[in-house]
């Protein structure tokens, strides 16, 4: 057995039953992270000692759990005791934290060994990787090209099988939109199904954590594992714990799949628009009805979102003040200069120009005819997903108009990169699940995936709509061919 080459799910049966030993699979990693890494930088920093040390722990029978040896990387942006927690940024550099993200503390209490935090736009702020104060992260399939962003570094250290599986947040596409580009499954679960504790906060209204893995069925595990109500977080929801792999085998009789015409649009590549038609025909082979779906604010959905979450990140933000903690200039002037200094010495461009957005929309002045009028556009767009689902019980649309851009084609243009997020923002803005699921390659040997949209606190639904799929086609077995 390659463990490294193993999906989640018979990685950990093969732990369990001693077929192999978790010391063997977290040295296949390290050793795969060793060889190939230097060229893709999916990491910020490993943990080899200290995932040594807990995999002949669960050898030896002192660690035990539903993930025992099973080896998984985790975004830098969730804080952990150990290591640093730097969010890609200068602002964090050094950063250690004195306590455990909730997400993370759930893996390790499950036998999960935490082999490293991966690399990320600066504060999840970006959709390519490109924006990270320690270099960009660069996509499998093709070194020359983006694996998408914030959590690129987790898509690639997934897709390069780097990890058994690997944890990200999504705030506005995040999981979703990497996963797309680096051909690998990735879930943003409903708002408030897994805790935000310990997840150093972007936007706070829209920001969860969630899995990329292989397969639906490893998210399903996952999701059993990090899911539930953490008193440590006032966003949490309070509600019994889910049981995602309970049926996840089990089809959905009588299952509506929604199309919506706002996301098929003309200008969408055709690799993308041929995926979904693709996906249409495997659903309706499985015995979907097809329904038509009318989602009318989507337009809106982008200038939303960029009024709402550089708002929330201009008051979260705020606290990195060089003073507290974080990056602190040398010599300041006075009070006023070690402000200044240190947050423009601290922060990149992307995370600046969030900043000043988010300050101006909060403006005395400025606030009702911003920030006010798209959380009244926002409370539209749930209630368009809210009639949606009378109708159908998942929506099927693409996760990005094309396949992974080459590095540098989009970082002079804000607004183009911000585009990239068309398909996956509005999932956030209204609170509900949306999974990203592997679809086939595009004719350059690209990764081309298709997304699927669920009703709020219906993961487990959603996740067994994603199963079927994978259950008639094998595309989430394609892998990059590393140097």
């Amino acid at each position: 057995m390659q463990p490294e080459f193993e999906s989640l799910v018979t990685l950990k049966k093969a732990i369990a039953e001693k077929k192999v030993s978790a010391v063997d699979a977290v040295t296949a990693y390290l050793e795969r992270i060793g060889q190939h890494d230097e060229s893709i930088h999916a990491f910020n920093e490993l943990y080899g000692d200290y995932a040594m040390q807990r995999a002949a722990q669960v050898d030896a029978g002192q660690i035990t759990g539903k993930l025992a040896g099973v080896p998984i990387a985790i975004k830098d942006n969730l804080c952990t005791p150990y290591g640093h927690t730097t969010c890609s940024s200068k602002m964090l550099a050094n950063f250690k934290a004195p306590y455990m993200a909730t997400a993370v503390g759930k893996l390790e209490a499950e036998g999960a060994i935490i082999i490293g935090k991966t690399n990320l736009d600066e504060f999840a702020m970006g959709s390519s990787t490109e924006n990270s104060a320690f270099g960009m992260t660069k996509n499998p399939w093709d070194t020359t090209r983006v694996p998408g962003g914030s959590s690129g570094g987790s898509a690639a250290a997934m897709a390069a099988d780097f990890a058994a599986a690997t944890l990200g947040s999504d705030t506005g596409g995040s999981i979703r939109q990497p996963a797309a580009l680096c051909g690998v499954c990735g879930l943003k679960p409903t708002y408030g199904k897994v805790s935000r504790f310990g997840l150093v906060a972007f936007a706070s209204s829209l920001d969860q954590i969630g899995p990329f893995t292989r397969s639906v069925e490893d998210a399903a595990l996952l999701m059993d594992v990090i899911c539930g109500h953490d008193p440590k977080d006032s966003t949490s929801a309070n509600l019994p714990a889910s049981d995602h792999t309970l049926e996840l085998h089990k089809p959905i009789e009588n299952l509506r799949i929604g199309i919506a015409k706002q996301y098929m649009a003309e200008g969408n590549d055709p690799a993308v628009t041929k995926a979904v038609e693709d996906a249409i025909e495997v659903y309706k082979s499985l015995g979907a009805t097809i329904v038509e779906v009318d989602l009318p604010h989507t337009e809106y959905g982008i200038p939303v979102y960029y009024i709402v979450a550089t708002a929330e990140a201009s008051s979260n933000l705020a606290r990195y003040d060089g003073v507290h903690y974080g990056h602190r200039t040398e010599k300041p002037e006075d009070l006023y200069d070690l402000y200044a200094a240190s947050r423009a010495e601290g922060f990149g461009d992307e995370v600046k120009r969030r900043i000043m957005l988010g300050t101006y929309a909060l403006c005395s002045g400025y606030y009702d005819a911003y920030y006010n009028r798209a959380l009244k556009v926002r409370r539209l767009i749930k209630q368009d997903f809210d009639k949606a689902y009378e109708q159908c019980d998942a929506i099927l649309c693409p996760t990005t108009t094309g396949v992974a851009f080459k590095a540098g084609d989009k970082t002079d243009d804000p607004l183009a990169m911000y585009l990239n997020d068309v398909y996956t923002v509005n999932a956030n803005l209204a609170g509900i699940p949306g999974i990203t699921i592997p679809a086939g390659l595009s004719d350059d040997g690209l990764p081309v995936s298709i997304q699927l949209y669920g009703n709020a606190y219906e993961d487990a639904k959603l996740l067994r709509i994603a199963q079927m799929f994978q259950t008639a086609t094998s595309h989430h077995t394609l892998r990059p061919k590393l140097g």
